[in-house]
């Protein structure tokens, strides 16, 4: 059963010292719902876009996939026919969360989710018509993400997509004020007291590191990548869809 988060009202972590560990990943549904504006609507939305360009035989990747909250959207709403499912994530735990989950059900005509437990920069990418990184690619580091976004574009097929969600840095120093401002006030709302919005951020310090949106688009150019369509913004949270 997915539990409240308050591990930031009931521990002091140390700086950097955030990890998808088993206490993350038993609140981590109302984690991310209360943290992130708009998740509850990215995820059923990232399975609409897949229907779109998921292809008959083909894979679809969802890179850094927690509980799996996307593999079971694209699952719900895609159409092609013989296509896989890849959900992957580096946390053990994660990955016998939905484990368990996958076992637990009796699901028949949808397309299979295999699961890999391991770090994303190490996943082949191959026959990809939709890969998804929903809020993963600001974990990996910064030297490391130009190498994932050249393999996942040469893994994608023609008419492939990637699915790119991230929390951004604004360049104008004001507009990055406002919006963290904004986003402080959401979580506020969300019943996050101030103690633990400070707590998270310097917990969340060394391990996450947002880009900005003109950086976003220099490094998929870069990677191989020439269409970039941001399709939601939430404060200073951005989905977009890019295309080769």
């Amino acid at each position: 059963m997915n539990q409240k988060d308050n591990i930031f009202e009931t521990e002091i972590l140390k700086t950097g010292d955030f990890v998808f560990d088993e206490r993350v990943v038993k609140v981590f549904p109302d984690m991310i719902n209360r943290s992130v504006p708009g998740y509850s609507l990215i995820i059923p939305m990232i399975g609409l876009l897949a229907r779109q360009y998921a292809q008959d035989q083909s894979n679809l990747y969802d890179l850094g996939c927690s509980l799996g909250g996307v593999s079971f959207a694209m699952r719900s709403a895609i159409r092609a026919e013989g296509a896989c499912i890849w959900a992957v994530d580096n946390s053990p735990g994660m990955i016998r969360q939905l484990q368990s989950r996958l076992r637990e059900e009796r699901v028949t005509g949808l397309a299979p989710i295999h699961l890999l437990n391991q770090d994303i920069l190490d996943t082949k990418i191959d026959n990809a018509s939709v890969v998804v990184l929903n809020f993963t690619l600001q974990f990996v580091e910064r030297e490391k993400r130009i190498d994932l976004l050249k393999a996942v574009a040469a893994g994608l097929n023609p008419e492939g997509v990637l699915i790119l969600s991230e929390k951004i840095h604004f360049e104008d120093p004001r507009e990055q004020e406002l919006q963290t401002l904004w986003h402080h006030e959401f979580k506020r709302a969300q019943g996050y007291s101030e103690l633990e919005i400070a707590r998270k951020r310097d917990a969340l310090e060394n391990i996450m590191k947002p880009d900005s949106l003109r950086r976003h688009r220099e490094r998929l150019l870069e990677a191989g990548f020439n269409g970039i369509y941001p399709w939601f913004q939430g404060f200073n949270f951005v989905s977009m869809v890019v295309m080769k």
